[in-house]
């Protein structure tokens, strides 16, 4: 139950990736950017205040004056390649293979089904227009993939049949991280920077979250507000993230790969184990949805991290976090007087009206979820809807340690 989140969107959505991709062209060009297809990048040469980029295209050639690239071009990243990045890791010797199908006789009542049925295993993702997405370990390396998917299906529902099969695919993955994000002018985001088995379901997001991450820091960087410095924190904050899905989506491998009927009675115990107690059921659905990314560690965040909205924690969603540069919320407990509080809340205020950082403040008035027994929590949201400072006293000093912090400035 995905609602359990404690996100707004608490339900699963399945898109396939080329939906998405359109989604988010089309975005990128509202915002006035476009995508060039078919290109090819060729080589890079750093110079004082930029990187030139040369790149093939149709068979031509031309060269880009950037001041940053950023590699997301997947797991042959001639990005990374230039830039002496190295990916470190394992490969994943069994093979996987997917297509999509609408499937006869089978029930679409549920947004997500995870199937550890038998061998051959599969996985069953809702798509759009009462469509399937099948993810399957091959029974060998010349079968048919989709007698494969149909006969552990049949085991369950003897009536389900795939029609309409289209794209059947077979691939290899791996499980790698880069030994670095960043190499001078050069930075990498996605599979590109971290490969994890798709057993799970995390590649995507992940590559989505370090967009998120990088892009509100490179932003700083670029107009003049932070040093160029601040973009170590993202290898910082993303690198360890990536290496955590790396070895949960090995994790989730061993669990597919278990033949033995015992291990696979005792797999299954434990998943319905787990799923009976609300508090592991809770912990279970935020991991699957990355809802649980923590950067407490990072370099550039501060503050108590325990608790709802710590510091490097995800902001939750009742608080208005919409702008592109950072939001400052404010919450009290029953116990601050509405005087000494307006009074705070006027002069953080007046101490960023000028900044270039702050975007938007916002007062939470009343809230002990937040502010607890504190007296007024302070919160510094980034762009990215997480919490990178929290403060329960000294609210002032505070806010300009953390600017300090982001602008570089020591």
């Amino acid at each position: 139950d995905l609602s359990e989140c404690g996100s707004p969107y608490g339900f699963n959505l399945g898109l396939s990736e080329e939906v998405t991709e359109s989604i988010l062209t089309d975005y990128l060009r509202a915002l006035g950017g476009d995508v060039h297809r078919s290109a090819r990048l060729v080589a890079t040469t750093a110079h004082g205040d930029g990187v030139l980029a040369e790149i093939a295209q149709d068979g031509s050639r031309y060269r880009v004056d950037a001041e940053w690239i950023v590699g997301c071009d997947g797991l042959h990243s001639r990005t990374r390649e230039l830039g002496g990045i190295v990916l470190e890791g394992h490969d994943i010797d069994a093979r996987w293979a997917v297509f999509d199908a609408t499937i006869a006789g089978w029930t679409d009542d549920f947004e997500l089904n995870v199937g550890y049925l038998d061998f051959v295993p599969i996985i069953l993702t809702a798509l759009p227009a009462r469509r399937w997405r099948v993810y399957l370990r091959p029974s060998s390396g010349e079968s048919d993939l989709v007698e494969d998917a149909a006969s552990t299906v049949r085991r369950y529902n003897s009536a389900a049949a795939f029609v309409d099969v289209a794209n059947p695919t077979r691939f290899h993955c791996a499980s790698k991280v880069a030994n670095r994000f960043r190499s001078g002018r050069v930075l990498l985001a996605g599979d590109a920077a971290h490969l994890c088995s798709p057993a799970q379901g995390h590649g995507m997001n992940t590559g989505l979250q370090d967009a998120f991450n990088l892009a509100w820091k490179l932003a700083l960087v670029c107009d003049g507000t932070a040093d160029s410095a601040l973009l170590d924190s993202y290898e910082a904050e993303r690198r360890p993230i990536a290496e955590m899905v790396a070895r949960s989506g090995d994790l989730t491998e061993q669990g597919q790969m278990l033949t033995g009927a015992a291990q696979r009675r005792d797999r299954d115990a434990a998943i319905r184990s787990t799923f009976t107690v609300q508090e592991s059921r809770h912990n279970e659905i935020v991991a699957e949805t990355e809802l649980n990314v923590d950067y407490s560690a990072s370099p550039i965040v501060f503050g108590a991290s325990g608790g709802a909205a710590g510091a490097g924690q995800r902001a939750p969603s009742t608080i208005p976090v919409r702008s592109a540069g950072h939001t400052l919320a404010l919450a009290r407990d029953a116990t601050t007087e509405d005087g000494e509080f307006t009074s705070l809340l006027n002069a953080v205020h007046y101490a960023v009206k000028d900044s270039r950082l702050f975007e938007t403040v916002v007062s939470l008035d009343t809230d002990d979820v937040l502010a607890g027994s504190r007296g007024v929590t302070l919160l510094a949201m980034r762009p990215d809807g997480y919490v990178g400072m929290r403060c329960d006293r000294d609210h002032l000093a505070s806010l300009e340690r953390y600017e300090n912090l982001i602008t570089a400035r020591h």
